[in-house]
């Protein structure tokens, strides 16, 4: 992945939590207590912000690896940690967002292959570091 793809990415995650986040502040947890039982409703919404928040710490990842990406063109595996961490917020967050909103139980498993795309890239990038002059 290119370093201007890299930068699009972290740029349109970063965007998308920041909004996911107002919503979920705002409007989806008056929804959810007018909506639901007070116990369901907090589960949901901690499902919401949680999905939120690994997006955003990503968001943020992706852009300290564009800035690397951009520093050490020949790097080429940090393309493939910002793979990871775009198919990590897409099965992570994405399952999570998909659970709070429709409480389908089926989402729930796919959360964990999003957090093993997560911890690969953080790995990769880990074993890389270890490598650099």
């Amino acid at each position: 992945m290119t370093a201007r793809l890299i930068l699009l990415a972290a740029a349109a995650f970063g965007t998308l939590g920041v909004a996911l986040g107002a919503f979920g502040a705002h409007g989806y947890k008056r929804y959810l207590e007018a909506a639901m039982s007070a116990a369901d409703a907090a589960t949901r919404l901690g499902t919401y912000e949680t999905a939120v928040r690994y997006q955003f710490y990503h968001a943020l990842a992706l852009l300290a690896v564009a800035v690397l990406r951009i520093l050490r063109p020949e790097l080429p595996w940090l393309g493939t940690v910002a793979w990871l961490f775009v198919g990590g917020i897409v099965l992570f967050s994405g399952s999570l967002y998909l659970l709070s909103f429709t409480g389908i139980r089926w989402f729930g498993p796919i959360t964990p292959i999003g957090g093993v795309l997560f911890l690969a890239g953080w790995g990769l990038l880990f074993a890389a570091a270890l490598r650099l002059s």
